[in-house]
């Protein structure tokens, strides 16, 4: 029984894996873009070599420097385990590295340390990156014994912007006496601590760390970097309350959240969508130019009037173009890829005729609605465009005020194609896995509030002072409604610009 417990601790099952069988293809495309992974190798300061893998777009603009995410694993998983985690982030332009950490997958080294040593192997990532010019900042996300380690690095490297800290443990030698509670061996409590005494001994010859050290709980004052917490209801491995003795004292920006399930059981949907939300707000990634081309825009789908000039964001029309299709025919997509419907299909409506539509069923009910293109004096900020072209926006939704009210569904393509992961959950249609915004204040929109907030630290949530009544009675005025007049074909041309800055906009305040 106590070599059990030791190869608990320092021996779990190894992952052996076929790397070109378990992670993303070489070239992959995901939500509509190209991606590629580039494998190579870091020694770590114990002169073990770590097996890496860095998921990044398949062109990058020149002078472009991407935010990356380090994913860390947990004490029986590989680099593979991040699968989940590059369908969230490569369609924000966040890139992603992970490892194997010594003593995992196929990594060299003989035991793991339950974070002790691989903190010390993230040091040896994050040094590797912040080498490479085309990497901006450094966010990180663990899981299990991978969360331990981003909160024992974290203490020592203040300069990471963020991390997500899914099922980390408070103090390992409490873990190890409740489990004997949880596996129900019934033997004398000082025997138990005898037994422990003894495994720590034999802990610190074989894999040379004291299990007496690993008291997250100590560290956790002393680190300020915004963190997420995560944790499952119903984890009896690692109990929630050693999330909530973390959570207490970390000194950061913090937040949590709770969800069903136990500690190896997939991820919600709205749990996802709180990580993606969480790290946009922390990165800041960077708009990549689209890498789409018209001709296979319209290849696919009746552009009608419209037209794409060089310069246009058609990556977004692309996901735009998506989204309406789904509503449209009343059912979400199942895949990020290009309708089998060839060009011309009578049972189809252009895509002109399909933004046309759906303009006319965005609505703004007040000035509150327009808080995400304000700022704090109530003007207009600029979305990637002239305040002009954005003004011009807004009076057009606001000249539909009243229409039907129908949702339009906003959700990139990126969220409707996950079915490759089996991890990540069914996209069913409740609550939690939702990328809907209604002009209403309907359960919907206050689902996606609820993410926001979620994935938010608290210190950093900032409320509008609210404007005096002369301002209001002015931005009132400034809303008029504009004179109704046929669309000319100088308005279908830059029909592109005018519905990307709407739907933009729209997307950044509902959703990641």
């Amino acid at each position: 029984m106590i070599e059990q417990f030791i190869n608990f601790v320092i021996r779990p099952p190894r992952a052996d894996y076929n790397p070109d069988q378990y992670l993303w293809d070489s070239e992959f495309t995901l939500a509509g873009r190209k991606y590629k992974r580039i494998d190579l190798e870091l020694t770590n300061g114990r002169g073990h070599t770590l097996k890496c893998s860095h998921y990044v777009p398949a062109t990058v603009p020149e002078n472009t420097a991407l935010p990356c995410v380090i994913y860390c694993h947990g004490n029986s998983g590989c680099r593979a385990d991040a699968n989940e985690a590059a369908v969230i982030l490569l369609p924000s332009n966040i890139t992603l590295f992970t490892l194997d950490f010594s003593g995992s997958g196929l990594s060299e080294g003989d035991y793991v340390s339950l974070g002790w040593h691989e903190k010390d192997d993230l040091k040896c990532v994050v040094s590797y990156l912040r080498k490479d010019k085309q990497i901006s900042c450094i966010g990180l996300w663990g899981r299990s014994m991978g969360a331990v380690t981003s909160l024992l690095y974290g203490a020592e490297d203040p300069s990471i912007a963020g991390m997500v800290l899914d099922s980390a443990f408070a103090n390992l030698y409490d873990l190890m006496m409740e489990l004997v509670d949880v596996y129900k061996i019934r033997v004398p409590k000082f025997t138990v601590k005898m037994a422990v005494q003894y495994m720590r001994r034999v802990i610190q010859r074989r894999a040379k760390f004291d299990i007496m050290d690993l008291n997250v709980v100590q560290y956790a004052p002393k680190t300020f970097i915004p963190a997420l917490f995560g944790h499952g209801s119903k984890d009896i491995f690692i109990q929630p309350h050693h999330c909530d003795r973390i959570y207490d004292g970390y000194a950061g920006d913090k937040n949590i959240i709770k969800f069903d399930g136990d500690h190896n059981s997939p991820r919600p949907q709205f749990y996802y969508d709180s990580v993606s939300i969480f790290f946009y707000n922390v990165l800041r990634p960077p708009l990549i130019p689209a890498v789409l081309s018209s001709t296979k825009l319209e290849k696919y789908y009746d552009l009608g009037g419209l037209k794409v000039g060089t310069g246009k964001n058609e990556s977004l029309l692309y996901e735009i173009i998506s989204s309406l299709r789904a509503v449209s025919t009343d059912k979400a997509s199942s895949s990020s890829a290009p309708p089998s419907v060839p060009n011309g299909s009578s049972s189809t409506k252009s895509v002109l005729e399909l933004l046309a539509e759906s303009v006319s069923q965005i609505s703004i009910n007040n000035e509150n609605d327009l808080d995400f293109l304000l700022d704090e004096e109530h003007n207009l900020k600029e979305v990637d465009g002239d305040s002009h072209s954005t003004e011009s926006c807004l009076l057009g939704n606001k000249s539909h005020e009243g229409q039907n009210g129908e949702e339009c569904s906003l959700s990139s393509s990126n969220r409707e194609s996950w079915g490759r992961c089996s991890s990540l959950g069914g996209n069913s249609d409740d609550a939690s896995s939702s990328g809907r915004c209604t002009a209403n204040l309907n359960p919907q929109k206050h689902h996606q509030i609820t993410l926001k907030a979620l994935a938010t630290p608290l210190r950093r949530i900032r409320r509008k002072k609210s404007p005096r009544t002369k301002d209001k009675k002015l931005m009132s005025f400034n809303w008029r409604k504009p004179k109704k007049e046929k669309m000319e074909k100088e308005e279908r041309e830059t029909l592109t610009q005018r519905l990307r800055l709407c739907f933009l906009g729209h997307k950044r305040a509902q959703s990641a």
